[in-house]
């Protein structure tokens, strides 16, 4: 995405916040990963991690745990046995069927996630 324009922020040797903005917009809209976008467009990868940090873009990664627990005793639900439950940290359970909508259920993660029991 290089500009051979002179106000193009690639070619700057100093970007201010907006070109600096454009910059990242321009590496997330890539979906490649710092480093490589860097040295696609000779850029130092440091200065763009620099400006993430800066203008707090840089996502924070978090984990959840994940237990797969298979119980003899009580089977799946579901035509194939397809059918799981999720138990969140929380203690909700979550019974999905075989067929689900992927969307739905991400919502409704997100939304049990961001809630607190009172």
């Amino acid at each position: 995405m290089p500009s051979s324009r002179a106000d193009s922020p690639f070619a700057r040797p100093r970007w201010n916040v907006a070109q600096a903005r454009q910059v990242i917009a321009a590496q997330t809209r890539s979906g490649k990963s710092v480093s490589a976008f860097a040295a696609e467009h000779g850029l130092d990868p440091q200065r763009v991690y620099l400006w993430r940090r800066r203008l707090g873009k840089a996502e924070p990664t978090t984990f959840q745990e994940v237990i797969v627990h298979r119980s003899e005793a009580r089977p799946m639900a579901g035509p194939a046995g397809g059918a799981f439950e999720l138990v969140l940290a929380s203690g909700d359970v979550v019974r999905i069927p075989t067929s689900f909508d992927a969307g739905a259920l991400a919502r409704l993660l997100d939304v049990l996630s961001q809630t607190r029991a009172c």
